[in-house]
C-alpha cells in the first residue's frame, strides 16, 4: 500500500510499505476513505517528538471501512464504516476504567503515528478496536466524522468540560485554530452568556463568528481590556488556551477572574511562566489534559442528530490520498494558504478480479 512515512527531522515520503495485517485478536484493519493532518503531526516533522522513529507511517485520525478483524473483536465488522479514534484504549487498566484513556498504561493511548504506524495510508491497523473505532451512523458524511476522531473531543473534554463551562458563562477562547472553532461550537452546548474568540488573524477571527462566538478581538489589541470592560473588570468565568505558546497561556491567567478556569488546550514545547505571586489569593483553577475521546459516542449521536455544527464547515482544503505530500505543504503554511482544516480522500483502490 501507500502510505506518508516519516523519514526523520524535516523530511517524508509518500510511498510504499507493507500491508497491514492482524497482529492480536484485538485488532482491526481499516481500509481509509478520510483522513486530516494535525499540527501534532507537523511537530512530529519538525522532530519534536523523539519517540516517533524514521520509518513510522504518519497520522491518527481517519474514516474508513473495516476489512479484517481479530478473534476477540465484537463491536465491528467487515464492512462497517467507522470512525478511527486519535486514541486507542485497552479497557482493563486503572485508567481505561476511570474513562481516562488518554493515559492507558495497556498498550493504548496516543499510539498511532506515533509508537505504530498510522492513519495517513491507504490501510491501516488499529489496535483495541472494540473501544478504539466507532460505527458510523448513515447521517454523518466523513469530512464531519474524521473532525471527531481528534479536534473535537479535545476541545470539548481538554477544553470545555476541564474549564467546567456554565450556563450564563463570559468563555474566552485565545486561538481560533481547528481547536479552538471546536471549543466555541462544543461551548455553546452549555448556554454560556458569551463567547470571546481572541486571534491574530481576521481570517480566523471570521471563521470563530461562523462558528458562534458573540465576540472577536484581535490579540493584537489589548483583548484584556475588552474582557475587563464586558465583565465590569472582573474577568472571565472560563478562559481557554488554545495556542501552546507561553505568551497565551500566561495572557490567559491575566484575563480570568477570581474563581475562575483556566483550561489549556494548546500542546506546549516551551516553558511558560506561572506567576503565582499574582494567581496565589485568586483562587485560579489550572487544567490540562491529553483528549481520552470517552466523548465520540456522545458527540457522534449529537452530530447525527443535529444538534452539533457541520464540522466540515472549518475544512478549507481537500486533497485525494495521493496528494499527501502537497496537503502537508499548504497545512504547515496555514497563514500564508488559510489552511484551518484540510481532509484527505478519493476513490477506493479495490482490488477486481480479472475475469477471462
Amino acid at each position: 500500500m501507500k502510505a506518508l512515512v516519516f523519514e526523520g527531522p524535516g523530511g517524508t515520503s509518500w510511498r510504499d510499505v507493507p500491508d497491514p495485517g492482524i497482529k492480536d485478536a484485538a485488532d482491526a484493519v481499516v481500509r481509509v476513505e478520510a483522513v486530516t493532518i494535525c499540527g501534532t503531526d507537523l511537530h512530529i516533522v519538525k522532530g519534536d517528538v523523539p519517540e516517533v522513529t524514521p520509518g513510522r507511517v504518519l497520522g491518527h485520525e481517519a474514516v474508513g471501512e473495516v476489512v479484517e478483524v481479530g478473534g476477540e473483536v465484537r463491536t465491528v465488522r467487515p464492512g462497517d464504516r467507522v470512525l478511527v479514534s486519535c486514541i486507542a484504549a485497552c479497557g482493563r487498566c486503572r485508567f481505561c476504567r476511570e474513562n481516562r484513556y488518554g493515559q492507558c498504561r495497556g498498550g493504548g493511548g496516543w499510539v498511532l503515528g506515533h509508537l505504530i504506524d498510522g492513519t495517513q495510508a491507504e490501510y491501516v491497523r488499529v489496535p483495541f478496536a472494540d473501544l478504539s473505532v466507532h460505527p458510523l451512523p448513515a447521517a454523518v458524511s466523513s469530512e464531519d466524522a474524521v473532525l471527531l476522531a481528534d479536534i473535537f473531543p479535545t476541545a470539548y473534554e481538554v477544553g470545555v468540560l476541564n474549564g467546567q463551562v456554565r450556563p450564563g458563562d463570559t468563555v474566552v477562547v485565545v486561538g481560533a485554530g481547528p481547536i479552538g472553532l471546536a471549543t466555541i461550537a462544543t461551548a455553546r452546548l452549555y448556554t454560556p452568556g458569551r463567547i470571546i474568540a481572541v486571534d491574530f488573524a481576521d481570517s480566523r477571527l471570521e471563521a470563530a463568528r461562523n462558528m458562534g462566538a458573540d465576540a472577536t478581538v484581535s490579540a493584537a489589541e489589548a483583548p484584556e481590556s475588552l474582557i475587563r470592560d464586558l465583565t465590569d473588570g472582573l474577568g472571565a468565568d472560563v478562559v481557554v488556551e488554545a495556542v501552546g505558546v507561553p505568551e497565551a497561556f500566561e495572557q490567559c491567567t491575566r484575563m480570568v477572574r477570581p474563581g475562575g478556569r483556566v483550561a489549556n488546550v494548546g500542546v506546549h514545547g516551551k516553558p511558560a511562566t506561572l506567576h503565582l505571586e499574582d494567581l496565589w489569593i485568586k483562587d485560579v483553577t489550572i487544567t490540562t489534559g491529553l483528549v481520552d475521546t470517552h466523548s465520540i459516542p456522545l458527540l457522534l449521536r449529537m452530530m447525527a442528530a443535529g444538534r452539533l455544527p457541520a464540522a466540515s464547515a472549518m475544512v478549507t482544503h481537500r486533497f485525494e490520498l495521493g496528494r499527501m505530500e502537497e496537503a502537508y505543504d499548504v497545512f504547515s503554511r496555514a497563514a500564508e494558504t488559510g489552511a484551518l482544516k484540510v481532509v484527505l480522500g478519493g476513490p477506493r483502490h479495490d482490488e477486481i478480479a480479472a475475469t477471462a
